[in-house]
């Protein structure tokens, strides 16, 4: 059986999705797409916290479907700004599994993972799924994936 690790970049999916879309990702449709007829090693999420009850019950969720929920602290700069980015944990553990699943599942549109995605394919010989919301989903991204996976039509609620 085809083995596989996948790592979602929680909020790019969100925004990206709220933004073209003003739907929500449906993370049991995605689920059972990625999953079928796999062995699943790992399938993280990877959030900033803000620690409301909305949120909470979001990443209780996605734990019943089968997620790992990673958290990071939400943090509010002194200028307005905020940060909680997770690219550096996401490629952590995406090149640790990369040595042992098949695929490598990356949900993010973030043209920062082309490097990763490169990396996993060449170095590893594994393959890359990667999805994305395709208008904001960076070309460079797409290019270095095995595949490019839209998210439209039956990935979104609502």
């Amino acid at each position: 059986m085809t083995t596989v690790a996948i790592f979602v970049d929680t909020q790019n999916v969100y925004y990206t999705v709220r933004d073209v879309y003003a739907k929500q990702f449906d993370y049991r449709r995605f689920w059972a797409k990625v999953t079928a007829n796999r062995e699943v090693l790992t399938a993280r999420c990877y959030a900033t916290d803000k620690g409301d009850a909305k949120q909470r019950g979001f990443q209780n969720t996605l734990r019943t479907i089968g997620f790992e929920v990673k958290l990071k602290p939400f943090i509010q700069r002194a200028d307005g700004s905020a940060k909680g980015d997770w690219d550096v944990g996401i490629t952590l553990d995406a090149i640790d599994y990369a040595v042992q699943a098949d695929v490598i599942v990356l949900v993010s549109g973030d043209g920062d993972f082309d490097l990763l995605a490169r990396k996993i394919r060449e170095v590893h010989g594994k393959r890359v799924e990667v999805y994305g919301v395709p208008r904001l989903t960076a070309h460079s991204l797409i290019n270095a994936a095995s595949q490019f996976i839209p998210i439209e039509g039956d990935l979104l609620l609502g």
